[in-house]
């Protein structure tokens, strides 16, 4: 049997690294989602661990991560931590054998990155960005119709995703060494968004308000394309913003509402027709983080260590495009100086 391939007669387990918010919108979804079960939990706190379990009926909870990575009935491990801990949370069970579904930003650095890239496919280990608008089949529509012709060559992007705020000083978001500003929380999306239409950009600008900590609090960035297609990005964590995508090409336009991350609409405008509107189906009711669970399990069950949906090459060419960013508006993290 392949590496971290799992039979299709049995349903996949999943091991959750971590207790915040973002775990328990997945476990919750991964609960709803034909063969597949959330089998243990870990934290830092046992404590917490034990709580969480008890909340969602999961069999183990540990009190430290190396205790899930080592659990044999763990198949997958989804690292669920804020992103200042995932190159060690991932590396951890990658060194272990253990495939893994990373949350984003995937690391804190393109350096980061590719040394997690570069664990998985030396020990051929399945790994994969949660970036789950990859993977929601509303945006994989909207993808195939642009790839399509179906507003003709994309001329413009625009995407912005901003939280009201504020948040105190002694916040993460504020915080450098974890992370901290509005970049790699939330321009994640809008930037991984034009990636998944134009690929990697060919130059990046970008402008910010910076917090007297130093993270970035209101960021704009500018993404150009040798074909003359530009992205006009923001992000914020001091103004809520729609949260809103556009497509504009030479033949057409597609509009994504509220949400535009995790859609489940968007309305297709060629130029001469009347608008047509595209939804999702009726499992859009979950929070939307099934779709990423299901490529997983897909993934898994094929013997496969990478997902086309979410290929790690594009993960870490998304990671070289918010370094670029930092570096136009001046925001380093402590580990930027190292290695």
């Amino acid at each position: 049997m392949t590496a971290g391939r799992i039979p299709d007669d049995r349903a996949v387990r999943w091991g959750v690294l971590a207790t915040g918010g973002i775990a328990e919108r997945f476990t919750s979804d991964v609960r709803d989602l034909p063969g597949a079960e959330v089998v243990a939990v870990a934290s830092r706190r046992e404590a917490s661990a034990k709580e969480f379990a008890d909340r969602f009926g999961i069999p183990r909870a540990y009190g430290e991560w190396a205790a899930l990575v080592a659990d044999e009935e763990v198949d997958v491990v989804y690292v669920a931590t804020p992103h200042s801990a995932h190159r060690a949370a991932a590396g951890l069970a990658l060194a272990a054998g253990k495939p893994v579904l990373c949350e984003k930003a995937f690391t804190l650095n393109a350096r980061e990155a590719r040394e997690l890239v570069s664990l998985a496919r030396e020990r051929g280990v399945f790994l994969m960005e949660a970036m789950w608008t990859y993977c929601n089949p509303v945006v994989l529509r909207l993808a195939e119709l642009v790839r399509d012709g179906a507003i003709g060559e994309i001329r413009t992007v625009q995407a912005d995703f901003g939280l009201q705020g504020p948040f105190p000083a002694e916040h993460r978001l504020r915080d450098p060494a974890l992370g901290g500003g509005a970049v790699l929380d939330l321009g994640v999306y809008p930037v991984s968004f034009a990636h998944l239409l134009l690929g990697e950009p060919d130059r990046v600008q970008a402008d910010a308000l910076l917090s007297p900590e130093g993270v970035d609090l209101n960021t704009g960035m500018l993404l150009g394309w040798e074909s003359g297609a530009t992205a006009l990005l923001s992000c914020s964590i001091t103004a809520g913003t729609p949260a809103t995508a556009t497509v504009t090409g030479t033949t057409g336009r597609i509009d994504v509402p509220s949400g535009f991350f995790h859609a489940d609409r968007f309305v297709l405008r060629r130029n001469g027709s009347e608008p047509e509107e595209i939804t999702a189906g009726p499992e859009a009711t979950l929070h939307g983080l099934q779709y990423e669970a299901a490529e997983v399990a897909r993934c898994l069950r094929a013997g496969a260590t990478e997902s086309p949906l979410v290929p790690l090459d594009g993960t870490l060419a998304v990671m070289r495009t918010l370094d670029a960013v930092r570096e136009r508006i001046g925001v380093r993290y402590p580990v930027d100086l190292e290695g």
